[in-house]
């Protein structure tokens, strides 16, 4: 069998080893020179920790465990499920059909989207409490499209069939994996998090302020940049609600990427309030989701793209003539606040927005930042389902082809889904993988000395090897680095050893320094050799 490893994962070697030693270090000191402390939390989660924190796409994206025994037996009662699926779609379609009939209803009418409001408000106003499955939106919005599909006909077997092989399909998967896995790897380093500050809540010291460097894995499509084992390097306050926490951010990016060379970053900083304003504006509160998940596109599709979308989402034209400013915004950043401010004076919380927004901005130009920009980016829509404030992102400096190499934002109860409400807090993460490429592309790693020995005992047989390992003992207690081939190997096979590995010194050891109790230190670079006793070869090796 060729060897390999699951896709989305990677070997390091020891040079690669040495470079993300080096990020993870300079990102570790950055934190704690700003007060955070470290913590770590489990690779893997209860699975009721993480499921359902992230939508439904990130659901299917964590990787679950599977419990040890006999899983067959354990999805035994998935055929009484799928009888039980069948008989409540019969009585549904037969529900249907009744309020069809019951109506007059004509033909024509059956491809009128109205009608198809009709029968949704029917079983939701009249016959939910009866089946179990139309508790479920997913069964709900399945069924109606399936029926729609078939124009509502009466006595549509085939639409019965479909119904129940679809939702049967789709829902025995969420079944069996209950019974079979209770754990599954964490998906992120948030969510563990927020579980680790309720359980702990009465041992920490509020605002608490922690970062964590750990790998997390998501089964998600590999690609340049994107894989499904990596690590995460978050710092996160919890326990404050003062914008001063989002200066100190983006000074804390400011501070990792300036000691890491990589100059010209830029950070982009939104509001979650903001959009919800200008939703508010334009009269599309309910399509807030939909309208930020299309204008965080722009950069990437266009804004001829970026408008169909919308209206392919029901935002309407008129609505979207409302926005056109936000696809032209080329101003300063305090250009831009003025006029979002003029674009939101009927929206209270957007306008809060901007304040809030104005305030990060006015404190971080006058502290001033190293090497990074700041950029206020009203299209900035990421972490909606939690993100309340704030938002951020880093981008790699201009001609670098990489997706964001940080992100993050404010969260006013994100511990809430575990209990411990009203809990505001704050954070960001550093990509190291995407970083590693970007620094590797850019030529930013500086030349790194692996770990190795500084001198290398040759071995000539056991007895040589007994004498040298006495010595190599005494060095290593005065923290040089010795080493002893483990073989009594030809000579030359020793020398390339040491050669290959850039061993500065080389210690002889025959029967004639034996003898006289001595040791013959050779240079590598220089080829100098000199006699020493074992003292004086100590004091040597730490002196150079």
């Amino acid at each position: 069998m060729k060897p390999s490893i699951p896709k989305g994962t990677r070997d390091f070697s020891p040079t690669e080893v040495a470079n993300r030693t080096y990020i993870m270090n300079t990102i570790k000191t950055a934190f704690e020179t700003f007060g955070f402390q470290p913590i770590e939390t489990p690779s893997f989660e209860n699975s009721s920790t993480l499921m359902g924190k992230y939508g439904d796409e990130g659901d299917r994206l964590i990787f679950k465990i599977l419990n040890s025994g006999d899983f067959l037996a354990k999805a035994d009662d998935l055929y009484e499920f799928k009888n039980s699926l069948k008989k409540q779609i019969n009585l549904i379609i037969k529900s249907i059909d009744e309020y069809i009939s019951n109506n007059n209803f004509g033909k024509d009418e059956y491809y009128n989207s109205e009608f198809k409001s009709n029968v949704l408000f029917y079983l939701k106003s009249k016959i939910e409490d009866k089946f179990s499955l139309l508790k479920d939106e997913f069964v709900i919005k399945n069924l109606l499209d399936i029926k729609f599909t078939h124009k509502f006909a009466m006595r549509d077997f085939d639409t019965v069939n479909k119904l129940e092989d679809f939702l049967y399909k789709n829902k025995r998967s969420v079944r069996i994996t209950s019974q079979i896995s209770e754990k599954a790897l964490r998906y992120d380093l948030t969510v563990p998090f927020a579980r680790y500050v309720v359980q702990h809540q009465n041992e920490i010291t509020f605002p608490f302020k922690r970062y964590q460097v750990q790998p997390v894995w998501r089964a998600d499509r590999p690609q340049k940049g994107r894989f499904r084992e990596f690590f995460q390097c978050d710092a996160d306050v919890v326990g404050s609600d003062s914008l001063w926490q989002e200066v100190e951010f983006i000074q804390l990016y400011d501070n990792v990427f300036t000691k890491l060379g990589l100059s010209g970053t830029t950070i982009k900083i939104n509001n979650r309030k903001i959009l919800s304003g200008i939703a508010e504006v334009i009269g599309a509160q309910d399509k807030l989701i939909d309208f930020t998940v299309a204008l965080d596109k722009l950069d990437k599709i266009g804004q001829e793209k970026v408008e169909a979308e919308m209206i392919s989402k029901g935002i309407s034209e008129e609505a979207i003539q409302k926005v056109q400013p936000l696809f032209s915004f080329k101003g300063s950043n305090l250009e831009n606040l003025d006029a979002l401010e003029k674009m939101l004076q009927t929206s209270e919380e957007g306008k809060k927005g901007v304040e809030e927004l104005r305030f990060v901005i006015n404190s971080v130009t006058e502290l001033g930042l190293n090497s990074a920009n700041l950029e206020v980016d009203v299209t900035l829509a990421r972490g909606l389902n939690y993100y309340t404030g704030a938002i951020f992102e880093v981008a790699a400096p201009k001609g670098v082809k990489m997706g964001s190499i940080g992100g993050g934002g404010r969260y006013d109860d994100l511990t809430g889904i575990f209990g411990l409400k009203d809990v505001s807090g704050v954070g960001i993460s550093f990509g190291l993988d995407r970083i590693y490429l970007v620094l590797e592309e850019l030529g930013l790693f500086k030349t790194v000395d692996l770990p190795k020995p500084k001198v290398l005992f040759v071995n000539f047989g056991e007895k040589e090897a007994l004498y040298s390992m006495k010595a190599i003992t005494k060095l290593r207690a005065e923290n040089v680095k010795s080493e002893l081939y483990p073989d009594a190997a030809k000579m030359k096979k020793q020398m390339n050893y040491a050669n290959k590995r850039e061993i500065e010194f080389v210690v002889l050891v025959g029967s004639r320094e034996m003898e006289n109790q001595e040791f013959t230190l050779k240079n590598m670079v220089s080829g100098e050799q000199d006699n020493l006793s074992l003292t004086t070869l100590i004091n040597k090796l730490k002196q150079s």
